[in-house]
């Protein structure tokens, strides 16, 4: 009977995802526009109930951006997301008419407030996923693109210290 696998540590689990991020097929562009997308969808996914989240694949396929990236800006999207609701509502309330109203007769009127809130944060949310992901795209295309570099120039240094190396016999 063949032992238990050891867990991988995280640290290195990490350290794989972030070395496949940084190798993925079209550079830093590619990710830093999947990055974009995935902060986009995220600031409208909550008042969809996680519909919107379906959106990212087809963004992704027609845009030609990183998935990797995309789920990175996701899930960054969702730690600042509670802040920017707010900002969202106010956006949503400025765009929408102020006339706006649901009267659903067979729904009670709370219901009514809600899926008219939740209207405020879907169109708050589209403008403001919108700027952020452009706010977002070029300081990230930049850090992964200096992290590459440094990177290469690493490796450059390793092959000239290891090819000056005299051989020993």
């Amino acid at each position: 009977m063949a032992a238990p696998r050891k867990p991988r540590s995280i640290q290195r689990w990490l350290k794989y995802k972030y070395t496949q991020l940084m190798r993925a097929p079209g550079g830093p562009a590619m990710v830093a526009l999947g990055f974009s997308i995935g902060i986009f969808v995220e600031m409208f996914t909550l008042p969809t109930y996680g519909l919107a989240f379906f959106l990212i694949f087809p963004l992704i396929y027609w845009m030609r951006a990183s998935l990797a990236g995309a789920l990175v800006g996701f899930v960054f999207g969702k730690i600042i997301f509670i802040p920017v609701a707010f900002v969202n509502s106010m956006v949503g309330g400025l765009v929408l008419p102020k006339h706006i109203r649901f009267e659903i007769p067979f729904i009670p009127d709370w219901l009514n407030h809600i899926l008219l809130v939740n209207l405020k944060l879907i169109a708050g949310g589209i403008i403001d996923g919108f700027l952020l992901g452009a706010i977002f795209y070029f300081p990230v295309r930049i850090a992964i693109k200096y992290m590459a570099d440094k990177r290469k120039e690493k490796r450059k240094l390793r092959r000239t210290a290891l090819e000056a190396k005299p051989v020993t016999e």
